[in-house]
């Protein structure tokens, strides 16, 4: 192994350690934050109710684009009453959460990596350190907790959004019955399906709140660090996401 390989090898086993490290410390504040709602409502708000615009735009048009895609395929085999069923499951098992943990650590995420940041770059983090104030209770745990609860929220309206865009184009432009289209999405969606959206959705809102509040306290208090965390906690967000994606996808089948 060169040098530079083992340098990389050695670099992600210290992150990993230090991600892990700081997860158990997270988790610990959570229990004592959630003594202080205020704090965890206002984090929903910011995380949650500031994306709502983009999760719904998003919601509408990914709908609709199924709506085309899945008619013009079924309709090659003389199906097109299956689109309610085809639309429903695609949206509750995997474009619902994938779409909406990318969204949200694309606008939630970098907004937290960067606020963190600004906070380690002016000191306040090493204020409440000197003033024995904990911030990872005060500062990062609320965060955490307001993004994992932001999301599977987020999923369940961008889902929503989305059915009802496909049943637009389905129902309203290419003559698809509007009793067959939600009856045959009501018959075909079975509590499996839903568990398995709900539980990528939470475990999706985890990872991505955790990279986000770590790249932000740990980076560097400089306009450059605060960018390449920033830049990190998108691109790790992403991977994470399609990789634990695959991950559950092959523990629920």
């Amino acid at each position: 192994m060169s040098n530079g390989a083992r340098v990389g090898v050695l670099e992600l086993v210290r992150k990993s350690g230090e991600t892990g490290i700081f997860f158990v410390r997270l988790l610990a504040a959570c229990g004592p934050a959630l003594g202080r709602p205020r704090l965890i409502i206002a984090q929903i708000y910011n995380a949650g109710a500031r994306s709502l615009i983009i999760i719904m735009l998003s919601g509408l048009f990914t709908g609709m684009v199924l709506g085309l895609q899945f008619y013009d395929v079924l309709n090659r085999f003389g199906a097109t009453e299956a689109l309610g069923t085809a639309v429903a499951l695609a949206l509750l098992k995997e474009l619902g959460p994938v779409l909406t943990a990318l969204l949200f650590a694309g606008r939630a995420g970098t907004a937290l990596t960067s606020e963190i940041g600004l906070m380690r770059a002016t000191d306040q983090l090493t204020a409440m350190d000197v003033m024995a104030v904990d911030p990872i209770r005060h500062v990062a745990a609320p965060r955490f907790l307001g993004g994992l609860i932001a999301v599977p929220l987020l999923t369940a309206i961008f889902t929503v959004v989305g059915l009802f865009g496909a049943q637009l184009i389905g129902v309203q432009f290419l003559g698809v019955d509007h009793g067959i289209f939600w009856s045959q999405a009501q018959s075909a969606v079975a509590l499996k399906d839903v568990t398995e959206g709900v539980v990528k959705s939470v475990v999706f809102g985890a990872v991505v709140s955790l990279i986000a509040v770590n790249e932000g306290y740990h980076s560097e208090p400089t306009a450059e660090g605060i960018g390449r965390a920033t830049t990190r906690t998108v691109v790790a967000s992403s991977v994470m996401i399609l990789l634990l994606d695959y991950v559950l996808t092959a523990v629920f089948l």
